[in-house]
């Protein structure tokens, strides 16, 4: 496996900020993304002109989105890319800002996701093929049917599935930024208006608006400008990869799931029982219970019980999305990712506060775009 990670002394996260994810508003997206950008420059201790490059993930806002925003912060003349990778949008522009800042092209590298909630369009509806079924690539009925499939063959029920919503919901409630602020219970999972098959509405994610941003740097910078190390989390991992043949109906994306985390663990040079942290994606609710198994934080066939027992809560043997997922956080697409990573680092940080697992060294932050592209980003504590 490449360790290009390791290049130019290093990767490391010095500077995170977001603006809370929400419902969709008035609220113009420059307004959004620049307070993310602003108070991820304020945490690293850095100024604007000491940024080189900036890597803009969005989704939903339109072209040339990134150069309209960050001009407003000063024409620096620093180099704009725009990122679009559906819901992996922000993660990838985070892996470009990386590959930047390892090879050297770059010794500070911004990588922010933002947006708003857009008209939906997607490539796959313009393709000019004719479709056998309507709905069968409808997201909300492909993972209904998956789940289907995952309880049936785990002899589980429904209420082993909406326990990731509870859990998630519940570490939203302790989340400043996030969409959900509310706990919620079973019976309420349950019992809230169905959506298809076994998944409810507090089990499928919200779409809004938000933004996230991270400052990159090197290892060489990280001295050169005398950041403080104890608050500079490494990036120890970046592999990504994108759907193979399907061999049965929701298999692809279980697949490249586990290919991209058993790429990024095998970089990071540690198993998957060393992660205290997973971000990943749980746009419904049963998805983390496939990818937690897929990722390897737990056994095949092991993800509802693993759920059951506490060993995926804040405080158990892995943390899976202490910042309450997709579900809880909510997921407006361009931040999503970006917000993943500013997740893990507070965490590594020790920063947390109200929902810090103790003792966390190693996170993986895990995203996948319409189930056809994955990423994966593997960071460690400083003095991991």
């Amino acid at each position: 496996m490449s360790q290009w990670i390791a290049g130019n002394d290093g990767v490391y996260v010095a500077g995170i900020g977001l603006h809370p994810y929400q419902f969709p508003s008035d609220t113009p997206y420059t307004h959004l993304g620049l307070t993310a950008v602003r108070a991820a420059l304020a945490d690293a201790g850095l100024a604007w002109p000491q940024v080189q490059s900036a890597y803009v993930g969005t989704a939903a806002i339109g072209m040339a989105a990134g150069r309209v925003m960050l001009r407003h912060l000063g024409a620096t003349g620093l180099a704009v890319t725009q990122v679009e990778n559906a819901s992996a949008s922000g993660s990838f522009a985070f892996r470009q800002a990386c590959m930047e800042v390892s090879h050297g092209i770059s010794d500070v590298a911004l990588a922010i996701g933002v947006d708003k909630h857009g008209d939906g369009r997607r490539a796959s509806d313009r393709e000019g093929l004719p479709r056998l079924s309507e709905t069968a690539n409808v997201p909300a009925v492909k993972f209904a049917m998956m789940a289907r499939t995952y309880l049936r063959e785990r002899g589980a029920d429904a209420a082993s599935m909406a326990r990731v919503a509870v859990k998630n919901h519940g570490n939203a409630a302790l989340n400043p930024f996030a969409q959900f602020r509310k706990p919620r219970t079973l019976e309420q999972v349950l019992g809230s208006p169905p959506v298809a098959g076994d998944l409810t509405v507090q089990q499928c994610c919200p779409r809004g608006e938000g933004a996230a941003a991270v400052i990159v740097v090197s290892g060489r910078a990280l001295r050169r400008l005398g950041l403080d190390p104890a608050r500079c989390v490494r990036v120890r991992a970046s592999s990504a990869c994108s759907e193979t043949a399907e061999h049965s109906y929701g298999a692809s994306a279980i697949d490249l799931v586990g290919a991209s985390a058993r790429a990024a663990l095998e970089q990071a040079a540690i198993p998957a029982a060393r992660l205290d942290l997973l971000e990943l994606h749980d746009a419904f609710s049963v998805e983390e219970l496939l990818y937690s198994e897929a990722i390897g934080v737990c056994q095949p066939g092991e993800g509802a019980a693993y759920l059951e027992r506490g060993d995926s809560r804040i405080g158990g043997r892995c943390a899976i999305n202490a910042s309450g997922g997709l579900i809880g956080m909510g997921h407006p697409l361009g931040p999503t990712g970006i917000g993943q990573i500013a997740e893990i680092t507070r965490q590594l940080r020790g920063e947390a506060s109200g929902r810090q697992h103790a003792g966390a060294q190693w996170g993986m932050a895990h995203m996948i775009g319409l189930g056809a592209v994955a990423i994966a980003h593997v960071l460690s504590a400083p003095g991991a």
